[in-house]
């Protein structure tokens, strides 16, 4: 069973993925000036500024794993990978970063599967990930098809 604070924090976070992607999709304005702004760059902005800091936030997640089991040195390697991945798609055109995101993302969720099969993750893990993943990667295809 997954315990109810990472449940609850792993769905409160996915509320900024999920408000982008409404904004994105539902392409809202805001009367300016006698003309309307179209805000829904705003949303793909918002999507991929927190696609990235969440991405690297879970490198730090597999390092911890790995710090607490008897990690070899694969543990510690791929745990770094989320945010060298973050760090290389920063240099995408926005346009394209979405779909980096994704595959980053995807990626991530092979690499909880590794960690969890090695039992450096908690037995409930990959239940919470596969969840939270679903939701992002279905954001972030919303992004994609937007552009």
């Amino acid at each position: 069973m997954i315990p109810k604070p990472a449940l609850l924090l792993g769905l409160a976070g996915l509320i900024p993925f999920i408000a982008a992607a409404a904004v994105i999709a539902l392409r809202p304005t805001y009367p300016m000036g006698g003309f309307n702004l179209p805000l829904s760059g705003y949303g793909q902005m918002v999507m991929l500024a927190y696609g990235r800091v969440i991405l690297a936030f879970m490198a730090g997640v597999l390092w911890g794993f790995a710090a607490r089991g008897n990690a070899g040195f694969w543990a510690y390697a791929a745990s770094t990978a989320p945010a060298l991945w973050v760090f290389f798609a920063s240099f995408l055109p926005d346009a394209r970063e979405p779909a980096t995101l994704a595959i980053g993302f995807a990626a991530l969720l092979a690499l909880d599967w590794s960690f969890a099969r090695a039992g450096f993750a908690p037995p409930w893990w990959m239940r919470l990930r596969s969840l939270l993943t679903a939701v992002v990667l279905a954001c972030l295809a919303i992004a994609i098809l937007s552009n």
